[in-house]
């Protein structure tokens, strides 16, 4: 099969955005290159994994990659995922540059390379994800998540992920009902499940990111624990709940924190990420403004996590 490199340099704030439409417009797999990576401390949890060339980066800003089938359909697919990016400028996201190169390339160049880079990572005091092709004996007291991500979003190792599953492990205590909105390859949910919560309802609009999401959690053997369904945020889901995840974009959160309120039980909480610092206090105020309580804010490298109760 031929695929199409869909190239755009653009900025470390219009990462997260761009990736999501990205894979909702069918990408098979998506690349970023970041050179603040190049001079980052991966420190102890990320190993000697990072032998990384600058000659693979940009001078300034990001580039992010993503892989489309050649098809009919092709022409009109990058057509919209472009009006889609530009579309980003309205919530005030600086794309940068924003120049799209497009390239053909062989299915054996990039569809197992990206492989490589991924290996067992310790997300936070007691969980380990480990990606499914690789060996990894857990040590006494570890969870680990088995997880292949495939084409969703969300191979654990992200700072908004790794926030999220660290604030679950800080007020799940067991036998908890969640929802995790925007699931992407379901690692939030199996996280829940393996810290103690005892239902938990998986969620995303996108259905590449649910079925991706479906066989994770088949994969870690937590089926009778977590349901998973295509859902648009909190649409028709009626409550109560013990705690709500949601590792989306900021733009996303602040449009259903009532929705959140009303289905969560009194002294619920609300975590959320995927929230890049400038946006921390327009989310802090729409859940202000929705009734709830900020107990804890969190931040990663250039992200934010929000512990909220109602």
């Amino acid at each position: 099969m031929k695929w199409t490199e869909f190239s755009i340099h653009t900025t470390q704030d219009a990462v997260e955005p761009v990736s999501n439409i990205l894979h909702e417009a069918g990408a098979s797999g998506v690349v970023i290159e970041d050179p603040a990576d190049l001079v980052k401390d991966w420190g102890v949890r990320f190993g000697e994994i990072y032998q990384l060339s600058p000659d693979d980066y940009p001078e300034d800003g990001v580039i992010v990659k993503a892989y489309f089938p050649e098809n009919s359909f092709l022409a009109e697919t990058i057509d919209e995922v472009k009006l889609s990016i530009n579309g980003l400028s309205q919530y005030n996201i600086d794309l940068g540059f924003n120049k799209v190169k497009l390239t053909e390339v062989k299915e054996e160049e990039w569809a197992t390379a990206w492989k490589k880079y991924y290996k067992p990572v310790k997300v936070s005091q007691h969980v380990t994800i480990v990606p499914t092709w690789e060996e990894y004996t857990p040590h006494e007291g570890e969870m680990i998540i088995e997880l292949d991500p495939g084409m969703a979003f969300g191979t654990g190792t992200h700072p908004t992920t790794v926030l999220c599953i660290q604030a679950l492990e800080k007020v799940l205590k067991g036998n908890e009902s969640v929802i995790d909105v925007g699931t992407g390859s379901g690692v939030l949910s199996i996280a829940a499940a393996k810290l103690g919560a005892s239902q938990i309802l998986s969620m995303d609009l996108d259905e590449v990111a649910v079925q991706s999401a479906q066989a994770n959690i088949e994969l870690n053997q937590l089926s009778n624990q977590i349901e998973v369904k295509q859902n648009n945020l909190l649409e028709g889901v009626s409550g109560p709940y013990d705690v709500i995840v949601a590792n989306i974009l900021a733009e996303i959160i602040v449009r259903f924190t009532q929705d959140a309120a009303a289905i969560l039980k009194p002294g619920g909480r609300f975590i959320t990420s995927g929230i890049i610092k400038r946006k921390k206090q327009e989310v802090k105020d729409a859940l202000v403004e929705a009734g709830f309580t900020i107990e804890e804010v969190v931040e990663m490298e250039d992200w934010v996590a929000i512990i909220a109760s109602i």
